[in-house]
Parts: structure tokens; sequence; C-alpha cells
């Protein structure tokens, strides 16, 4: 039986062991790999081998192989583990062909999506292939040339059939991406998530910290929280939290638990939802973000066109930038961290201390709620005894 390279690769999620995958970025840099190869060679690849950003091998198998002189191509199915992920079992394409243009050029054919709003990494027109498979695409296919000594120009075209089908299931529409799906992928490699057996570990991790005597606990939704909090506030990193997209699963479990308090650190794009009440961020789940900034806006003193501008932009940082231009940023702010602040209550019903810390990485700091000084200070004291 075939290995790719993840057989030792798992996690143990509710005394269940479950497999890692690997992205739609991976399978369309393998696929690239294998069509320069036998564009080159002029021969089947039968196993292609790519490294992952991650740092895991991968050795992939070319299905649909198809050569002729001028062009060769293959995909590669997609594997996403044990983790639900609706591109699983998917074919992605790579087609190759030289070109007398220098350099390589890569581009999304049929099922892979095009960006139509701006605010995304690709401009709008672009393939929406995301900045990192874009690279490894790129160095697949420059090491295949250079293994034959080619140093022409070559066209990679990504495909993926099923792509504009399965791009309904996701958030894409949404994101003005439109006609099939993203190549994605930072790492290559897939982590399975399952949302219970997540949920659970964020318990598990929250008892740990509970138990060694934290009774104000620091909470970063995910990577830029706890880089924001590493790099800009004086609170014990190392300290901090993860609870992905769960705010009310983590809220209840701490009043469950007997925690006194907790402080979120957290970027705009996830916590906005929260001041429209919003207890789960994950996209699949809720969006809400451009109404929120542009009901704030609003409450602000901004006119109807801001406000409309606002719900036509795709990120958070774009509507920022609106709200910057109209001299409300501020403004809106504090009227969006009131709500914030309304709505953490609401969940624990006032029963315990709840705060947050919003930032975005444009802008930086961009505001905290009524109780985030108050929670700052206990966590300090906290850390250092004297609590």
């Amino acid at each position: 039986m075939h290995k790719t390279g993840l057989e030792d690769y798992y996690v143990i999620k509710g005394q269940k062991k479950m497999r890692f995958g690997y992205t739609t970025g991976s399978c369309a840099a393998a696929a690239s790999k294998a069509a320069v190869k036998m564009l080159l060679s002029g021969k089947k690849v039968e196993e292609v081998s790519i490294m992952t950003p991650k740092g895991i091998r991968l050795s992939l198998i070319p299905e649909d192989i198809c050569i002729d002189k001028d062009k060769a191509s293959c995909a590669i199915r997609k594997d996403g583990g044990d983790d639900p992920d609706s591109t699983s079992g998917l074919l992605v394409y790579a087609s190759a062909e030289k070109i007398s243009t220098p350099g390589i050029l890569i581009d999304g054919g049929i099922g892979v999506g095009r960006v139509t709003k701006p605010g995304l990494s690709q401009q709008i027109g672009e393939a929406a292939i995301n900045p990192v498979p874009r690279a490894m695409i790129k160095k697949e296919a420059e090491e295949a040339a250079q293994e034959w000594d080619y140093e022409g120009g070559l066209k990679i075209i990504i495909s993926v059939p099923e792509g504009e089908k399965t791009a309904q299931k996701t958030f894409n529409p949404r994101l003005g991406i439109e006609g099939g799906i993203s190549i994605l992928g930072t790492s290559g490699i897939v982590e399975p998530m399952s949302e219970k057996a997540l949920i659970e570990s964020i318990r598990v991790e929250m008892r740990q910290h509970f138990t060694q005597g934290e009774e104000y606990l620091l909470v970063t939704p995910g990577n830029y929280g706890a880089e924001y909090l590493k790099n800009h506030m004086d609170l014990p990193f190392e300290k901090n939290i993860k609870c992905s997209n769960y705010v009310g699963e983590t809220i209840d479990m701490a009043i469950d638990m007997g925690v006194k308090g907790i402080l979120f650190v957290a970027h705009i794009g996830k916590f906005v939802k929260v001041a429209a009440g919003i207890m789960n961020t994950h996209s699949h789940n809720a969006d809400g973000r451009m109404e929120v900034l542009a009901a704030n806006g609003i409450r602000a003193g901004s006119d109807l066109e801001c406000a409309r501008k606002i719900l036509e932009c795709n990120t958070t940082d774009e509507a920022l930038q609106i709200l910057e231009q109209n001299g409300i940023l501020k403004p809106a702010m504090e009227q969006v961290m009131k709500r914030i602040q309304f709505y953490l209550n609401h969940r624990s019903y006032d029963q315990i201390l709840l705060g947050a810390v919003v930032f975005s990485n444009v802008y930086g700091y961009l505001g905290m709620t009524e109780d985030a000084p108050c929670l700052i200070q206990k966590i300090q004291k906290e850390y250092k005894g004297e609590l």
C-alpha cells in the first residue's frame, strides 16, 4: 500500500486516532512538479515527492496523466485526513507547457476561483491561489526544471474540475471569490479539527491553568492574538489559552469551572462578530462583520454613504480604512467595544468578569472594553503572586 509520509502523523482526540492530511496547495505543488517533469522528459511520473512548509515530506501519486509534445498534465487527489473538509477527494490538476517568456507563470483554470473584491492577498481578477501555495508551486516547478537543465519559461495552470460546485459549500462566494475553490494552506498539511474534540481540548487546557492557581485567564482566539499579546502587551504570554472560534463555549466552561475572569486579546476580524452577539466566530457559523462596523459607524456619526461603502468591503481592515478616512475610527471602535462588553456579559449573565482588547494587524490597537483594564491588573497581580 502506498505511503504518503503522513502515516506517523496523527492526533489523539477523544481516545480516537485522527489522521493528518494535505492541503490543496500541496496537491497543486505536487501536480505541478510531476507535470513539469513529464513535459521535459516525455515519460510518466509514477510518484512525486515534495517538502511541505511544515517540514513533512509527502510522496503522492499522480492520476489522469496526459503527455503530448507541447504539454503535460496530471492530478493529485486531495486527502484531508480525518478533518471535516469539503475539498477532500477532489482532483487538483496542474498542466505545464513551455513559453517564450522567462520564468514561471502560474494561473488558475476551471474550478479555481477568481477574486472579484479587494482586500484579499490576490488582486482583483487573479486566481485564488494563496501566497504560500503559489510559492510552493513555483519552487517545485523550478526544481523539476533544474533536474532537466531547462532554463526556459513555463506556464503552470491549476484547475479543479469539481471546484465550482464545491465552492458553494465554502465561504468563497461571500468573499467575492467566484467560479471555484481557493488553493490554500500555509503549512501544506491538514491537522484534524474535530469540533467536539477541540472544545474538549480547550477545557483540558483551561482546567490545567485553573488548577495551577490561575483564576483570571488570558485567552487568545488564534495566532494573531497570541502574536499581538507577545509583542505589544505587558502580560504573561506563556499563560495564554487559545479558544479558536469558541468564545461562548470558553465562557461557559470557565463559569462551570469557577474561573473568576477572562481577558480576550483578539483580532478585529473575529471579535467584531461578538459585538453582534455571535459567540462562535467561525465564518461557516456566522459573519456580520461589515454590518456591525457599518451600524456602529452610524452610531458614531457616519453618513449613509460611508455605511454603504463599509457594507461593500471584503475585509475588516478595508472597512477600518473607510472609518478612518471619515474621521470616525476612534468613536466607532468605542461603540464596538461597548457592544462587545454587553454581549460578553450577556453570555455569562454577569457571573464572571469579562473583557477584551481588540487590534488590527494594519491599525494596531483599536480599543478595549470597559472591564478590560481591571482584568489586565488582576492578571498582572496574579502572575506576580500578589492576588
